[in-house]
């Protein structure tokens, strides 16, 4: 199909559609018209005061019986509404429910124990407290080998502590 024939076709299906939706608005138009007309008729105001009491009267008539078709009208819908509600939870229970994905959650024992018990049960699971105590030894040391750092040093100066032999030699 070559473009110039396809824009042609495209063209005359969008002049159609806009006729049809010129037509549709038509006859709205038209509908409402009738409507108004037979649901509606012209208002004549009667002259006698007997004659404004049983127009008063008609017009309360008319307004009581569309508020009973309302009232129908609303019962029936919520009626409806309460069966799918009902339909959906019978068709989620055929199915069966989805499980989600799970999250990871960091719990203390004592928490978990009370979200599984219920806040009724008071349980402390303190680990620590079962533990036995142990005393930790301090070692120490004696206070000749930490004595005056400066002191040592020439001792340990230069290949391995050999220092003190050449100098000794020399005197």
């Amino acid at each position: 199909m070559t473009s110039s024939r396809r824009y042609n076709l495209k063209s005359l299906m969008l002049q159609i559609a806009q006729d049809r939706l010129k037509q549709e608005a038509e006859d709205r138009v038209t509908e409402r018209k009738r409507y108004m007309e037979e649901h509606c008729p012209d208002l004549s105001l009667p002259s006698g005061v007997q004659e404004l009491q049983e127009l008063c009267k008609k017009i309360h008539a008319n307004i009581d019986k569309v508020d009973e078709e309302r009232y129908d009208l609303e019962a029936k819908s919520t009626k409806g509404a309460s069966e799918v509600e009902d339909l959906k939870f019978k068709v989620t229970d055929l199915k069966g429910m989805k499980k989600p994905a799970l999250k990871k959650v960091r719990m203390s024992a004592d928490q978990m124990l009370q979200a599984l018990l219920g806040s009724k049960h008071k349980v402390n699971l303190d680990l620590r407290a079962n533990l036995k105590q142990v005393k930790k030894e301090v070692k120490e040391e004696p206070a000749e080998a930490v004595g005056d750092w400066r002191k040592n040093i020439e001792d340990k100066a230069g290949m391995g502590g050999r220092k003190k032999m050449f100098e000794g030699a020399e005197s």
